[in-house]
C-alpha cells in the first residue's frame, strides 16, 4: 500500500477509521494493509514481537465479504486494526511468550474472555506487542525480545508493562491496542508515550477462562489516543463471565454514551506529593497538575489540596509478598510447558529473586497480605470521603531511561521500593480496585510528555473529566518524533 495514503490514515482515532469503513470509503482489508504498511515502517520501534497478519488478512476479508461495515449493523469500532499485549489477552494457536525466555515457544491453547469480545466487536486483530517478563516491570525491555524504543524519544523508557502497546499507539501504528495493569502497566507507558491510558475498575471485566492475577490487583483495558476510543474500548469489553468470583455492577448508559452528558460539579483532591518514600515529585510534573487543577476549577469543579491516609509500608510489604506468588505461577507453568525444572537463566534477574522469595512464602503470609490490603483500600476511602476524586501525578518525574525499573535489588521488597519511588499513587488505585485514568496534559520543556493521573470509584466521572479535559487543554496535536501519521 502506497506509504503516504497509510500514513494519512494514521491521523484518525479508532473510531475515525471505523466510521470511514461504515460509509464505504475503505474497507477492512485497506485499513489492515495501512496498519502493516506503518508497521514494517516503525520495525525500529520494537513494538510488535509476533506478526499475525495472515489472521488479521483472514478476519479483514470475511468482514468486506459479509457486508458487516456497509449494511448499518457494524459497531463503533469494526473493522479496526488492533493489536494485542503479549500477556493477558491469550488468542488461541498464537505464541505467547509474555516476555519470558522460559516461555518462548509457548502457544496458547485458549482465547481469553476479554480477546473474544474484541473479536465480537470486529476489531481485526493483526500481532502481538512487546512486554516485560510476566508485566514485573514498568519498563518494556525484555531480553528476550529487547527493548521497544519510545517514539518520543530513544533514551526513555515507554514504561511498562504494556509498553510495546504504548509505543505503537503513539507511533500511530494502531489507534488502540489493549493492555493490563496490575501496579500501573497501562497507565505508567500512558504517561511515558503521551496517550490516554484508564485502568478500569475491579471487576469491569473477566479473566476467564482463567483466574484473577495478582489477587485481585490486575485488570485489563486498552491503551488509545482519544477518550472516546477508550470508552468505546470499555464498552466492547464490559461485563463478567459465567462463574467470575465477582463482578462490577452495569453502568447506568454506555460509557461513549456519558461522554456527551456535563458531568455535575466535582469535589476533587489534589495530591501532588508521592505517599511512598523517595526524591519527591519533579516539579515539572507538580507544575502540571496543578495546571491540570486549574483547568477543572474552571470548568467548575472544586479542587480541595490534601490526600487520603494510609500505610505505605504495609502496602509494599504486601504487594512484594503477592508478587512472589505470583511469579511462582509463572514458574510452575514454565515448568508444564518445557516439561522440566526451568534455569535460572531462563528468567530475568528480577524475576528470579521474586521466584526465589516465592518459593517459601507461606499460605498464612499470602493470606495476610490480602488481608492488609483490604485494611488499607478500606482507611483510603474513608480518606477520600467528601470527596469524588483524586487528582495525582501518574509518574513523579518526567520518564526515566532504561535500565531503572526492571533492575534487580535483592528482595522484593527492595525492588517495588524503588518503584514506588518513580510511580507514587498509580499503585493505589489497584489496592482499591477504583477506575484510575492517566491524560498526556504536561509536557517538558524539551517536549516529553507528562502524564496527569485522575482515581474514583467507577469510570464514567473519570470519562468525563477527562473529555472536558480533551477539550480545555488539548493535546492531538502533540506527535512524537516517531509519529507516522500525515501530521
Amino acid at each position: 500500500m502506497d506509504a503516504t495514503f497509510a500514513n494519512e490514515l494514521a491521523d484518525l482515532d479508532a473510531i475515525g477509521q471505523a466510521a470511514l469503513a461504515a460509509a464505504g470509503e475503505i474497507s477492512a482489508l485497506e485499513l489492515l494493509e495501512a496498519a502493516i504498511t506503518r508497521l514494517e515502517s516503525a520495525r525500529r520501534l520494537n513494538a510488535v514481537i509476533t506478526d499475525l497478519f495472515e489472521r488479521g488478512r483472514d478476519q479483514a476479508a470475511a468482514l468486506d465479504a459479509a457486508a458487516t461495515l456497509r449494511n448499518g449493523s457494524a459497531g463503533a469500532l469494526a473493522g479496526v486494526p488492533f493489536l494485542l499485549k503479549d500477556l493477558g489477552a491469550s488468542l488461541a494457536g498464537a505464541p505467547e511468550a509474555m516476555g519470558s525466555r522460559a516461555l518462548r515457544t509457548y502457544v496458547a491453547d485458549q482465547t481469553a474472555w476479554l480477546v473474544e469480545r474484541y473479536l465480537q466487536a470486529d476489531l481485526v486483530v493483526f500481532g502481538k506487542t512487546n512486554t516485560p517478563e510476566w508485566g514485573n516491570h514498568c519498563t518494556t525491555e525484555p531480553s528476550l525480545f529487547g527493548p521497544t524504543v519510545n517514539p518520543w524519544s530513544p533514551a526513555i523508557t515507554p514504561g511498562g508493562s504494556s509498553g510495546g502497546s504504548a509505543a505503537a499507539v503513539a507511533a500511530g501504528i494502531v489507534p488502540a491496542a489493549s493492555g493490563g495493569d496490575g501496579t500501573g502497566s497501562i497507565r505508567v507507558p500512558a504517561s511515558c508515550c503521551g496517550l490516554v491510558g484508564l485502568k478500569p475498575r475491579r471487576a469491569r471485566t473477566s479473566f476467564a477462562p482463567g483466574g484473577h492475577l495478582l489477587d485481585g490487583l490486575a485488570v485489563e483495558h486498552a491503551l488509545t489516543r482519544t477518550v472516546r476510543d477508550s470508552a468505546a474500548l470499555l464498552d466492547a469489553v464490559t461485563g463478567s463471565a459465567p462463574g467470575d468470583p465477582y463482578n462490577a455492577p452495569l453502568p447506568p448508559q454506555p460509557f461513549t454514551a456519558a461522554l456527551d452528558l456535563v458531568p455535575a460539579p466535582q469535589r476533587i483532591l489534589l495530591a501532588t506529593e508521592s505517599p511512598f518514600p523517595g526524591p519527591g515529585t519533579d516539579p515539572l510534573v507538580t507544575a502540571a497538575v496543578e495546571a491540570t487543577a486549574r483547568a477543572l476549577a474552571g470548568l467548575g469543579h472544586r479542587i480541595d489540596t490534601g490526600a487520603p491516609s494510609f500505610d505505605a509500608d504495609a502496602v509494599a510489604d504486601a504487594i512484594a509478598v503477592l508478587h512472589t506468588v505470583s511469579n511462582v505461577q509463572l514458574y510452575n507453568l514454565a515448568a508444564a510447558h518445557l516439561g522440566r525444572e526451568p534455569r535460572e537463566d531462563e528468567f530475568e534477574p528480577s524475576t528470579w529473586v521474586m521466584m526465589r522469595e516465592g518459593f517459601t512464602t507461606s499460605g498464612v503470609a499470602h493470606a495476610d497480605a490480602v488481608d492488609s490490603l483490604h485494611a488499607q483500600t478500606r482507611r483510603f476511602a474513608a480518606g477520600m470521603a467528601g470527596h469524588d476524586v483524586l487528582l495525582t501525578p501518574t509518574l513523579l518525574a518526567p520518564p526515566p531511561p532504561y535500565r531503572v525499573l526492571d533492575q534487580p535489588r535483592g528482595t522484593t521488597r527492595a525492588f517495588f521500593d524503588v518503584e514506588f519511588a518513580h510511580t507514587g499513587w498509580t499503585t493505589m488505585a489497584n489496592v482499591t480496585g477504583w477506575a484510575s485514568i492517566s491524560l498526556p496534559l504536561g509536557v517538558t520543556p524539551d517536549g516529553l510528555p507528562i502524564g496527569v493521573q485522575l482515581t474514583a470509584p467507577e469510570e464514567t466521572i473519570l470519562l468525563q473529566l477527562a473529555a472536558q479535559l480533551e477539550t480545555a487543554l488539548p493535546w492531538a496535536d502533540r506527535r512524537p518524533s516517531g509519529w507516522l501519521g500525515g501530521h
